[in-house]
């Protein structure tokens, strides 16, 4: 009795484990390098916010138009098959010809990394970059990968953070 009293518990537990909903990869895991991949916006706006945070500066937010800024960079440094701030135009005259009236903006561009979370890293531990996604005063976020299988680097990034408030 006491043996088929085991199995059957063994049993129920063995059906219980199979249960369990599968546990979800972040999103800032999520690989850029495969075609239709969407980049989490949100996930980026908070992952630079809680970084800013921690080195005592204020949080960004998504803002549509840098959003559309930061893609098409994306996109032609992706058609170029060049990682180049300056693909299409410098930064200045790509936010002027968009009509972002920015009163402060940097660029983070990289390329070759799948995920948000390499990206972020190589831009956290390059000077140049860290120093742009510490920038005092910038309060909105654009962030773009682009995916072009047949390049050298295949994703291009591109992080544009900016402020429209007078200085």
């Amino acid at each position: 009795m006491r043996a088929a009293a085991a199995i059957v518990i063994a049993l129920l537990l063995a059906g219980c484990a199979g249960n369990e909903a599968p546990v979800e990869q972040p999103s800032m895991y999520a690989d850029m390098a495969v075609s239709g991949a969407r980049l989490d916006a949100q996930a980026a706006a908070v992952m630079i916010s809680q970084y800013r945070q921690n080195n005592s500066l204020g949080t960004v937010i998504i803002d549509p138009d840098l959003m559309r800024l930061a893609e098409s960079q994306s996109q032609a440094m992706a058609a170029a098959n060049k990682m180049d701030h300056d693909v299409r135009a410098p930064l200045a005259r790509r936010l002027a010809a968009g009509g972002y009236p920015a009163t402060v903006a940097v660029e983070n561009i990289s390329a070759g990394y799948h995920t948000l979370a390499e990206a972020f890293s190589g831009w956290r531990d390059s000077p140049p970059h860290r120093a742009n996604m510490l920038k005092s005063g910038v309060t909105k976020l654009g962030i773009a990968a682009s995916y072009a299988p047949n390049t050298k680097y295949k994703v291009f990034w591109t992080m544009i953070l900016a402020s429209t408030e007078p200085r």
